[in-house]
């Protein structure tokens, strides 16, 4: 029977406290979001001073990335470069910061963060995403 590995809630604390800390290293303001494969929330945190606009913000980027399986900013760069096609996407949300959170080649779900610059964003998602591998290891003791 195949089996499928799966997001925990503990895993998305891992990630989010590491996305947390490269925020907080930055002096950012930010909502981190991670979502199942399906673009499900599992766990949502709003630094404190951030606007209340990138809530469904940062939802949406890691969304956009756990559906589509790819970076949110692929969406981004289609609509700059004139696909605006790319805004029909059904649960799109084109902009920069939605990351996948991969294992064993599979997508599980994603991160997001919004509140910054784009880029600032997505680098504070990739931090979350980075500590990906050591918690799916903590996961599995």
């Amino acid at each position: 029977m195949p089996t499928k590995k799966v997001l925990t809630l503990g895993m998305a604390k891992k990630l989010v406290a590491a996305a947390e800390a490269e925020a907080k290293k930055r002096g950012a303001t930010v909502v981190i979001a991670v979502v199942d494969d399906g673009g499900q929330l599992i766990l949502l945190e709003r630094l404190d001073d951030t606007q209340v606009a990138s809530v469904e913000v940062a939802i949406g980027k890691a969304r956009t990335a756990a559906i589509f399986r790819r970076p949110s900013k692929v969406f981004e760069d289609q609509v700059k470069n004139g696909r605006v096609a790319a805004l029909a996407l059904p649960g799109a949300t084109p902009l920069q910061g939605g990351i996948p959170i991969t294992v064993e080649g599979k997508v599980i779900g994603a991160i997001g963060a919004s509140g910054n610059s784009p880029q600032e964003d997505e680098e504070i998602a990739l931090a979350g995403a980075a500590v990906t591998a050591s918690a799916v290891q903590e996961e599995g003791r």
